[in-house]
């Protein structure tokens, strides 16, 4: 009988009547041949199991930080307050800003329908209430729109000139705009009753309008305060880039064609007419320093065999 056997192993061999002794594997221990997991009774059940209350705040804590990230960084929803841009958006509209692409050093375009901060008393009191402390917290992480940012159209960028007289319509640079795709509330006009122009706009700044011209607070009301009713860049938050909510009125916001018309980047191509001599003169330059070069190659090869 071997040595350390169990007794229901003695009873085998007795029974078989054999004389070979019966071992456990190599390197098994007691406790693993009965199927116990050591570490098992070592560890702590709620080591094992974290309790989910336990894993929560940490959970909650997660989602701020990339919530916060998230807005500070990349979009940002707001809710629209007001009527100034309809039909483009309602009232109670909500939409998704793009906040990544200024931080790359892009700058407002043409066109675009923009997320900036009150440059200075624009807001009326009824549509800048102040948040109470839960919706600045809100406010802080994104989840909240805290009622202090505007959203226009621009119509002009730094540089350009930009007028409007009677009925319209608009014009920048010389060329008018086509603004039936976007100014479509009925009885608006491209002015309103808002003459202005011919206006430079300094650069670095923007000329901004809304959607709905009888309706809007824009620059045009704003041109007697210190701005001249210009929007700096810098106070520029993002690009609004989809209508999300409600489901029903889900799109995007496009810059429409008319700033796509010739002539209206008038300044871009003068100043690409004023760099081709440089550019022209780079480009025939380059040829010849190659064809120099492999003279002087082949010199030195010369002399080297030689």
């Amino acid at each position: 009988m071997a040595v350390g056997a169990r007794s229901g192993q003695d009873e085998f061999d007795d029974r078989s009547g054999s004389e070979e002794p019966v071992t456990e594997p190599a390197g098994v221990t007691d406790g693993e041949a009965a199927g116990v997991d050591e570490d098992d009774e070592e560890t702590p059940p709620q080591r094992q199991h974290r309790s989910f209350w336990k894993e929560l705040p940490i959970l909650i804590g997660v989602a701020l930080v990339l919530a916060l990230l998230i807005k500070t960084f990349l979009l940002q929803a707001f809710s629209i307050p007001s009527d100034s841009m309809q039909n483009t958006l309602q009232r109670g509209d909500r939409i998704l800003v793009d906040k990544l692409t200024p931080w790359f050093g892009s700058e407002p375009e043409r066109g675009e329908v923009v997320v900036f901060h009150d440059p200075g008393n624009w807001l009326p009191d009824s549509e800048a209430p102040d948040p109470n402390a839960i919706q600045k917290v809100l406010g802080f992480i994104g989840l909240y729109a805290e009622g202090q940012d505007l959203v226009k159209r621009v119509i002009a960028v730094g540089g350009d000139t930009v007028e409007c007289h009677g009925n319209g319509p608009v014009k920048v640079n010389g060329v008018a705009l086509d603004e039936s795709s976007y100014v479509t509330f009925p009885g608006t006009t491209p002015c309103a009753d808002r003459n202005f122009g011919p206006l430079k706009v300094p650069e670095g700044k923007i000329w901004v309008m809304g959607d709905h011209r009888n309706d809007s607070l824009d620059s045009r009301y704003h041109m007697d305060q210190p701005g001249g009713g210009f929007v700096d860049n810098d106070e520029v938050v993002g690009r609004a880039i989809v209508r999300a909510w409600p489901i029903s009125r889900w799109g995007t916001l496009p810059i429409p064609d008319t700033y796509d018309q010739p002539g209206i980047n008038n300044q871009s191509a003068s100043s690409a007419l004023g760099a081709a001599p440089g550019v022209l003169g780079l480009a025939g330059a380059v040829p010849l320093v190659l064809i120099r070069r492999r003279r002087l190659v082949r010199r030195m090869q010369g002399a080297s065999g030689g």
